[in-house]
């Protein structure tokens, strides 16, 4: 021992000593906390990244494919995908039809398993699906032409690049952790309690840190010593931690606002606009609950558009569509504004009426609605021959459940069709 390490030498039950083993210990710990879980973000982060840019390659390579797949040009997609496999990583790239079949493959080593067969119908086909391991990552991607499925597209990436940079980076962290504890406890026991406070500082800060997750707070850096270094190391990787928090709390929030929009859109009758069967089952318990409670008069109006079939036979599908947005569009322009219209397929409309005033209201209403989709419809120059059969049921006249009120609004629909139709009749109510 040299005289300048003698003179620096302390008691053992010294008060240096003591915080020198205490904030050492509280340091190394805290080091080590932060570091598993900035390689555990660091992994899940990474792959989730890899994951996405993955699916938006694959989205990207279903659009091109499609029309390849739609004119049967195997050729063309097999030197499109030639030209995608230029990625280090990439190990094979599929082609499949609807059915399973293989329509073009890229496969980079002749021996690596085959993909899954996508089947038909599946949920694949239907929207972007992935499927990750610790080695590899496989995503399936629906090709679409003019939104309809028309193939679906299998990429698989090996995850060993990205497996050794996080090793990478996690060993140069782990290295420089070790580096940063050894220099904080040569300098601890060269130091006073004036010089330990900095370290006091920042281990209590990574205490908070790691307690409260506020990855928005830096330790301040008093001299450029080790502790100093130390400190400028973890406000470093406090930035990542936060750059990366800020990032995945920004995904959460748009995957939250895209679930919100798909929820939308599975209310919403793509056609016409209207809501749809599924809307309508919800709303018509909601307002059935509703008129019991509180002792309303409600009705249902089951409509069914008359000569239909016609107008597709004669004019086309296209036809069709158009009449059948006209006459919502009509209709929603003669309902109250507190009313349900609802289409629940093809040419069947429903028609929830809360909160009545009498049933002559609703008969009224029943009569203005087939005037409006009786009155002449010129589509493409053609006069369609178009009216509507309505039937009216009460709640809770005729019926007091769901199904009971749809039921009996059917039935009478089905008077109204025989009594000639383009007329309403309401459900037979027979008193107890």
């Amino acid at each position: 021992m040299t005289e300048s390490e003698a003179s620096l030498s302390y008691p053992a039950d010294s008060l240096v000593r003591r915080l020198t083993r205490m904030n050492l210990l509280l340091l190394s710990v805290t080091m080590l906390l932060t570091f598993a879980l900035l390689a555990t973000v660091t992994w899940y982060v990474a792959r989730g990244r890899q994951v996405h840019a993955a699916q938006l390659s694959a989205q990207q390579l279903a659009n091109s494919v499609s029309p390849m797949m739609v004119f049967a040009d195997r050729p063309a997609a097999q030197v499109e995908l030639e030209a995608f496999s230029r990625r280090s990583d990439l190990l094979l790239v599929q082609v499949q039809t609807p059915a399973g079949a293989v329509f073009a493959q890229w496969q980079a080593a002749a021996g690596a398993p085959a993909p899954r067969i996508v089947p038909p119908l599946a949920p694949q086909l239907l929207a972007d699906a992935a499927s990750v391991t610790m080695q590899e990552l496989e995503v399936w991607a629906p090709i679409r032409l003019k939104d309809e499925v028309v193939g679906v597209l299998v990429l698989r990436e090996s995850l060993d690049g990205l497996r050794m940079a996080v090793l990478t980076l996690s060993a140069a962290s782990a290295a420089l952790i070790a580096v940063a504890i050894l220099v904080a406890w040569r300098g601890l026991l060269l130091v006073q309690r004036r010089a330990l406070a900095p370290l006091v500082e920042l281990s209590r800060l990574a205490e908070h840190i790691a307690r409260e997750r506020d990855y928005g707070k830096r330790a301040t850096v008093y001299r450029r010593d080790e502790v100093g270094r130390l400190t400028e190391r973890f406000n470093d990787m406090l930035k990542r931690i936060e750059i990366w928090q800020a990032d995945l709390h920004l995904q959460l929030e748009q995957e939250q606002e895209a679930g919100q929009q798909f929820q939308q859109l599975a209310h919403k009758d793509s056609l016409t606009g209207l809501p749809n069967r599924l809307f309508f089952q919800g709303e018509l318990q909601r307002y059935l609950a509703m008129s019991l409670e509180h002792g309303e008069l409600m009705a249902l109006m089951f409509i069914d558009l008359d000569n239909f079939k016609t107008v597709n036979d004669q004019h086309g599908h296209d036809a069709g569509d158009e009449v059948l947005c006209e006459v919502s569009r009509r209709m929603a322009g003669v309902v109250r504004s507190r009313d349900v219209l609802c289409r629940l397929g093809g040419d069947e409309f429903a028609l929830i009426l809360p909160a009545l005033p009498d049933q002559a209201a609703a008969e009224q209403l029943a009569q203005r609605l087939i005037d409006a989709v009786h009155m002449t419809m010129t589509i493409r120059g053609e006069v369609m021959p178009i009216g509507a059969t309505v039937g009216l049921a009460f709640a809770p006249l005729d019926a007091s459940d769901a199904s009971a009120l749809l039921n009996a609004s059917d039935q009478a629909m089905y008077e109204a069709k025989r009594a000639g139709k383009n007329t309403f009749r309401r459900a037979r109510h027979v008193d107890a």
